[in-house]
This record gives structure tokens, sequence and C-alpha cells, in this order.
């Protein structure tokens, strides 16, 4: 049996269906309504205000995995004009993601368990060493510096540092735990990052929709805009970097081209940090190579932030320098590492508010 014509008439998916009957009249403005009404909005707030304090673990999550789908999302538009399916290309941009976490853990895992393992082996050696200094000798005679550091490096202590097996194991569970949290929320927010794009719109009055929907796409084009950008000039430091330590070599290349290139990706004072790391492993396997550290990344970071990023960035947001740094900090006492990455885009979703909504509407009065 043929199915029956779709009626014109049939109400949108955010439409009420009618099928539920016609709304009454409003209730009257009673002194007692009003208010019953108030008590209940102040213990909703309250309500409100407590399952937020409870729940501010997975809403930090549920902002990364946003973000994170908002600067994904044009891959998938970018696949989907190649010719792919909306779920093949949700899917090739969910599997690239596992693949260089994937590679990004595999690559700093090993040599930081070595690292560690060799540091807590030769910690007593290096106080030794330092004892051939007479100031420094005194002081570990009189404090018996090498007893503690024995002390201190023993597989017990270290546990309980750790908080124990337990912890040590709890902390690692979380931590993937939440990894898997922010990739799967990510990947259903790419899925239905449409429908959820019409159903925030659908809450906005008709006579304003039009206006809120430019307004909106601008944001989630700029915000997508500067996560690839960010990306890419990440990209272009850890791949400089793994040459330069190549070229040097120094000990894992690949791991400290991974650490920069993660590092990057925060404002402001992220390719310093990458740089004093890698300078640090430079410094500790020969002078001239710390040095050679140093200056490599004072060259590069001068030809980054005027030539590299301005020219990636330019079609992205356009954010005062003062205002990236005042909110690169508020992003990072607030959030964490999470409020820096998050920081530039949301102020130039602010900006563009402030100059086309709040700016006008103050000239009018």
């Amino acid at each position: 049996m043929a199915a029956a014509p779709a009626d014109e008439s049939d109400p949108t998916e955010f439409e009420p269906s009618g099928r539920f009957g016609t709304p009454g009249r409003p209730l009257r403005r009673s002194s007692f309504l009003v208010g019953f009404t108030g008590a209940l909005g102040v213990l909703l707030a309250y309500a409100v205000f407590v399952g937020l304090r409870n729940a501010a673990g997975i809403l930090v999550l549920v902002v990364i995995a946003l973000f994170l789908a908002v600067g994904l999302h044009p891959a998938v538009v970018r696949l989907r004009g190649w010719g792919l399916s909306h779920g093949l290309a949700v899917a090739v941009v969910a599997l690239t993601v596992v693949l260089l976490i994937v590679g990004g853990v595999l690559a700093l895992v090993p040599p930081v368990v070595s690292q560690s393992g060799e540091f807590v082996d030769q910690l007593p050696h290096y106080v030794e060493e330092l004892r051939r200094n007479p100031t420094v000798n005194d002081l570990v005679e009189r404090y018996g510096l090498v007893d503690r550091m024995r002390s201190a490096a023993s597989a017990d202590n270290l546990a309980r540092a750790l908080g124990g097996v337990l912890g040590g194991a709890q902390l690692i569970f979380g931590t993937i735990f939440r990894m898997l949290t922010v990739l799967v929320l990510t990947i259903y927010f790419l899925a239905y990052f449409d429908k959820l794009r019409s159903l925030g719109y659908a809450l906005v009055p008709r006579s304003r929709r039009e206006r809120v929907q430019l307004i909106g796409d601008e944001i989630l084009t700029k915000v997508g805009a500067y996560m690839v950008g960010a990306l890419t000039i990440a990209v272009l430091a850890g791949a400089s970097t793994f040459v330069f330590a190549l070229a040097v070599r120094l000990p894992y290349p690949f791991a400290l081209a991974v650490v920069v290139a993660v590092t990057d990706l925060i404002p402001q004072i992220g390719a310093t940090l990458g740089a004093v790391i890698v300078a640090l492993v430079g410094f500790a396997t020969d002078l001239p190579v710390g040095i050679a550290c140093v200056a490599f990344f004072v060259i590069y970071q001068q030809v980054e932030n005027y030539l590299i990023y301005p020219k990636i960035m330019r079609r992205s947001v356009a954010v005062n320098e003062v205002a990236a740094l005042l909110a690169a900090l508020l992003g990072v006492s607030l959030m964490g590492v999470v409020g820096a990455l998050i920081a530039i885009p949301t102020v130039a979703a602010l900006q563009l508010i402030l100059r086309e909504v709040v700016l006008p509407r103050q000239e009018s009065r």
C-alpha cells in the first residue's frame, strides 16, 4: 500500500503538532499566585545552582566536547562537499582524532616512564655529584640529604605519594574515562550538529530569529576557523621541533615534537612553555645543544608571531592583544588549560555581540 503524501500543513520538527488540544487562557495574576511563583522560582534557582556545582566536572567535559565539535565541523562539511555521506564524514573525522590521540599517547608515555625510572634511580648519584662542592657538601652532611633522597626515591614512598596502588589506578582510569567521555560527546555533537543548531535557533522568538541565526553562524564560523588555524600552527611548531631535534640529536624527538605541538595550542604562554621543556632537555643532554635549543626557539617564535600566525589567523578571529591576554589568564583561573584554549574564541564571540547588538542598541537610546 502506497504511503499517503505528506501534507504541506504538517508541523515541522520544532512546531506544535496540535494533537494535544488548544492552550487555555493565562491564569489570573492573584497575589497568592505571584508569591507562590516567586517562591518556586527561588527554589528552582537554588536547585539549579546546586546541580551546576555538583556537576561542574561533567559540564567542563561537555564544554570541551562542544568546542571540539564546533572546531571539527568544518572538516565534516568539507568531506561532505567531496561526496561523502554525513555519517561517513563524521566517522572519518572521529577516526582521525582517535589516531592522533593514540599517537600522542604512544609518543609520550614510554619516554616519561623510562626517564622517571632513571631519575629515581640516579637521584642519590646526583646528590653525590653535588657534594663535590664544599658548600653543598656541608648542607648534605648537616641535614642528611643523601639518606632522605634514598628514602624518598623508594617504591613505597612513591606509591604513598600517588595515593597507593588504588589511588594511582583511580587516577589513570579517571583520566581515561574523561577522555572517552569527551570523545563520545564530540562524536554525538558532530553527528547531530545541524539539528542542535536548528533547535537552538528555534528557541529564539521568530521576530529575532533571522538576526540571531546570522550572528550565531558567524560566531560558529569564527570558532571553527580559530580551531583549524590553531591546529595548523601547532602542527607546524611540532614538525619544526621534530626536524630540529633530529638535527641536534635530542633524545625522543617525536615526543618533544608532540609536547611542543600540544603546548602551542595554549594561547600566550603555550609556545614559551614548550620551548622551556625542550631547552631543559637540551641542557640535560649537552650545554651547546641547550644553547642551540634556546636560539632555535627564539628565532622560531619570532617567525611564528610575525609571519605564520598573522597569515593563518587573519580570516578567523581578530582580538585585541590585551583582551586576549586577560581572557587567557581568566580562563586559566576558572577552567585551567581548557579555559585558556577557549578564551580567545569566546572573546571573539563577545566582541561580535558587543559590536552588532549592544553598541547599536546603546546608540539608538
